[in-house]
């Protein structure tokens, strides 16, 4: 398999310049671009792109190209099946859009007698991070086991919805029985939620926070419990990767590069996102910062490969497809490996790399290097452009009290869940104080069980600031 990667990336780079037999000449190249923004893991692959300008820097001008004209066009949806539409009309070019959608959209070009082809991942969770369920602020419900024979809201067909059914049957439960699965679109399911008519929603990227930041929902299940790897990523034509392959992997270059720029600034990008989406800065930064939800890691690893697979068959036992979809020709790294090597990056030994963008900050009251990052809390206060870091989370909640006594203003508090290292929004999380340390925990019954057997008491978030010293 190696082998064969390396010959292929081998080819490609030799054949570059010479493919296509027809010259580019003096035509006008179109690059027609679906987006989603308020997808916000999809950043790297549309919003940055196109608000720094970035493909304009790696678009070819020599060779067949040195008279060709390009013709960049931006079109932003809310989800995936719109952008398929229009790309299977031959209007869209190139899109960003999840796992679930993406299949969808392999199946929709196969069964039109065309062919589109997954060309990388943007960002994502090999254990499915990024996927929630929520339930109103109000709910006295904590987990997915008190939820049934309730209704539980999702977009159908979305990778959401394959998570939902995942952890349903992780319960034991019969999904036509056992509880009552909706559809409802992000938007919508927002309302609902805040006039209490839903008992619960399960929602992709950024909803799952989105709506507890807003203050109107409570997270009690997170996708990396089901175990499902999941990820957004962008699709090409394939007969348009074949004629132009340099325009793809000039867009991939661009993709890399707002990937380098939002891990050196999340904070300054994070805002940028606010500013064109309307998610608050906070929500992008707990995705895109340091230690984030996701990782933005675009190489192909096995596990969203399997969540290629894992999709085209859920589509198919949901009878949204009857086509056959290989995941193994679908999923077509060729572009994404010439575009490392272009950018002077090593995609095998990214390939080996599991981590999270590291937090290399400093003890934002001592100054001292911040030794272990799983336990550290996050303070991001109003009108300072960078997020304080703090070597323990009992530091940080002391900090927030007493910087909220002084009359500052909090945009938001990070914490990171004691199991599982989970970035969580510490204004939602469950605190064990022990005597020498706080812990954070997303879920209720964690912490009574961490607390059962290491001590301490049980609080909310509140109580947790009032008492840390």
């Amino acid at each position: 398999m190696q082998l064969r990667h390396t010959i292929t990336t081998t080819l490609l780079g030799l054949s570059l310049l010479a493919a296509g037999s027809a010259s580019a000449g003096a035509e006008t190249i179109r690059i027609a671009i679906g987006t989603q923004d308020t997808t916000i893991n999809c950043a790297t692959g549309g919003l940055l792109i196109r608000e720094l300008k970035l493909l304009e820097k790696y678009l070819p001008h020599d060779g067949k190209y040195k008279d060709a004209q390009y013709d960049i066009q931006w079109k932003n949806f809310t989800s995936g099946a719109p952008l398929t539409n229009e790309m299977v009309a031959g209007k869209l070019d190139i899109g960003s859009m999840a796992d679930f959608p993406g299949s969808f959209n392999g199946a929709a070009f196969q069964k039109a007698g065309k062919k589109s082809i997954f060309i990388t991942v943007l960002s994502g969770s090999t254990t499915g991070s990024g996927n929630g369920i929520v339930v109103p602020k109000g709910s006295p419900v904590q987990s997915l086991a008190e939820l049934k024979g309730k209704i539980i809201s999702v977009p159908f067909a979305s990778t959401a919805h394959g998570m939902l059914l995942r952890a349903v049957k992780d319960q034991g439960w019969d999904p036509e029985k056992d509880v009552n699965i909706i559809t409802q679109a992000p938007e919508v399911a927002g309302s609902a939620l805040q006039s209490n008519k839903i008992e619960a929603h399960a929602d992709f990227v950024p909803f799952a926070e989105l709506f507890p930041h807003r203050g109107y929902a409570r997270k009690i299940f997170d996708g990396s419990q089901a175990d499902t790897p999941t990820f957004h990523g962008s699709l090409v034509d394939a007969d348009y990767a074949k004629k132009y392959p340099e325009v793809v992997v000039a867009f991939l270059r661009a993709a890399i590069e707002a990937n380098r720029l939002i891990a050196a600034e999340p904070e300054k990008y994070s805002e940028l996102i606010e500013k064109v989406t309307g998610i608050e800065a906070e929500i992008d930064y707990l995705f895109h910062g340091p230690l984030g939800l996701q990782t933005r890691d675009f190489t192909w690893k096995p596990e969203y490969r399997q969540a290629v697979k894992t999709s085209v068959d859920t589509l198919k036992a949901m009878k949204r497809t009857e086509t056959d979809l290989d995941p193994n020709t679908f999923v077509d790294d060729q572009y994404l490996r010439a575009a490392f090597k272009q950018s002077g990056l090593d995609y095998e030994a990214q390939l080996k790399n599991y981590a999270k963008l590291p937090l290399t900050g400093k003890d934002a009251l001592t100054g001292k290097p911040i030794a272990d990052p799983k336990r550290v809390g996050q303070i991001w206060v109003q009108g300072e452009p960078l997020v304080r870091h703090y070597a323990t989370l009992g530091t940080a909640l002391a900090e927030a009290r007493k910087l909220e006594q002084s009359g500052r203003k909090i945009r938001t508090v990070y914490a990171h869940d004691r199991d599982t290292g989970l970035k969580l929004l510490a204004a939602d999380a469950w605190y064990v104080q022990g005597k020498n340390e706080t812990s954070a925990f997303l879920l209720k019954h964690a912490a009574e069980a961490w607390a059962r057997k290491n001590g301490g008491a049980v609080l909310d978030f509140n109580a947790a600031k009032a008492g840390a010293v």
